[in-house]
């Protein structure tokens, strides 16, 4: 296998001097941080081909390309700070083994403008007296300040409350904030009033003029995707702009910079998945048709999207779909090109029309779900996409799909020093399968 790339060549070969609290034990959110950058990427990989080698429909050893590291500090764009303490002097952390309050304001992970976010919301804190929720005694009005930051250095800012009781007193506070914080861009109140380990509540307040942040992306164009091109020089200086929005109640990717390379894979792997030779003819095409199930904020569709064909994005989340629209219309992206709707995608059936050339799955970590994987198998889909945060799930999927097989599979390594591993897996229908005869209809670049 190819050396790890990006980040690992330049990172540190130990990191074990990044985080006190690691050294010291109070902290235990990252198990392998003493662990070399490449070992534990390494140790990754190998367990992760080895999940995925077995089963109906196996990922061979030659379709893994080599893995894609992640910088081993300043990569976390998102802070999900348990408030602990007191009034005078509040925790923001998490819970340790002793279910008290480990302080976290200086955790290595964060990037720059999360760190130097994190003391000014502690003395709003303590400016506007919000209790700290006590979990043992259930008392409290404070559980939860949810940061996040944009590659831009925008911030997102949320605080869940138990009750209603201090909206007034942060929307007041809003403008002392926005001068501590110049780029805070949106400030929010979320309801949770149940004790329960769900992080957020159904009502969000959303205190701001914004009530989405903008994520930034740029798209590395990569190299075509062959054996004999080095690891090295799979990256090329162009980017393109991928720009995001981010509703309060959305799902984005803790890893800012290798969520640009996920996405860029994709496109990658998307355009050589759905060319076809000989295509360049100037008579009329039929635009090919991709789907993109359990799209989020249409992170894939929109680096997807391009001439020649058109993009379904379906999510359950209203909020989610709302910001993929509003992204779309920043792309100057018509409906022509790339549509979002909000439903459930695990009810959907490709083979229930005609097929999608391209069907791409992103689930939460449960996967996609027998009923789901079942349809597709049956579908008469050729090339499916598979972005997977679970890679236990991720196999289980595979295997109820045995009529497509995996041909290219690789690691992004999400959130090092943990057992964390996004998985993006491309699959084409195996020769001899049933086909569907729209699938043989005009394609187009």
């Amino acid at each position: 296998m190819d050396a790890p790339v990006n980040a690992a060549r330049t990172a540190p070969t130990s990191s074990a001097s990044l985080c006190a609290l690691h050294d010291a034990g109070s902290c235990r959110s990252c198990p392998y941080l003493a662990v070399p950058l490449p070992a534990q990427l390494e140790r990754k990989q190998t367990r992760i081909a080895a999940l995925l080698a077995d089963g109906a429909s196996p990922v061979p050893a030659a379709a893994w390309q080599p893995p894609v590291a992640s910088a081993p500090e300043r990569f976390r764009n998102k802070a999900k700070m348990v408030v602990t303490g007191s009034v005078a002097h509040p925790v923001l952390g998490v819970l340790g083994p002793d279910r008290r309050g480990v302080d976290l304001r200086t955790c290595p992970l964060h990037v720059p403008e999360i760190e130097a976010a994190l003391p000014v919301l502690a003395r709003t804190i303590t400016e506007l007296s919000l209790t700290p929720y006590d979990v043992s005694r259930r008392r409290g009005e404070l559980k939860y300040v949810l940061v996040t930051a944009s590659p831009d250095g925008d911030l997102m800012v949320r605080f869940v409350l138990r009750s209603h009781r201090h909206v007034d007193a942060l929307r007041s506070a809003l403008p002392r904030l926005q001068r501590a914080l110049p780029t805070l861009a949106v400030l929010s109140v979320n309801i949770q009033p149940v004790h329960q380990a769900i992080i957020e509540g159904p009502e969000e307040i959303v205190l701001t003029r914004e009530d989405r942040l903008l994520m930034r992306l740029h798209l590395p164009e990569l190299a075509a995707s062959t054996k004999d091109a080095p690891a090295a020089g799979e990256l090329r200086a162009e980017t393109r702009e991928l720009p995001l929005y981010l509703p309060t109640r959305s799902f984005f990717q803790t890893n800012t910079a290798i969520a640009e390379r996920l996405y860029a894979t994709a496109r990658r792997w998307a355009d050589e998945a759905l060319a076809v030779p000989g295509a360049a003819s100037t008579a009329p095409q039929t635009p090919l048709q991709v789907w993109d199930l359990f799209c989020g904020v249409g992170g894939f569709a929109l680096a997807l999207a391009g001439p020649g064909r058109r993009v379904l994005g379906v999510e359950v989340s209203a909020p989610a779909i709302a910001g993929a629209r509003a992204a779309a219309r920043l792309m100057r992206l018509d409906d022509r090109q790339v549509r979002f709707e909000s439903g459930d995608a695990s009810v959907l059936d490709p083979g229930s029309g005609p097929a999608p050339d391209l069907l791409v799955v992103n689930p939460p970590r449960r996967g996609i779900g027998a009923e789901l994987a079942e349809r597709i198998e049956r579908s008469g889909v050729q090339h499916v996409l598979y972005s997977s945060c679970n890679p236990t799930s991720l196999a289980t999927d595979l295997a109820r799909m045995p009529s497509l097989e995996p041909y290219r599979a690789r690691l992004f390594d999400m959130f090092p020093h943990t057992d964390h591993a996004e998985v993006l897996v491309a699959l084409r229908r195996s020769p001899g399968s049933v086909r569907r005869p729209d699938a043989d209809r005009a394609r187009m670049n």
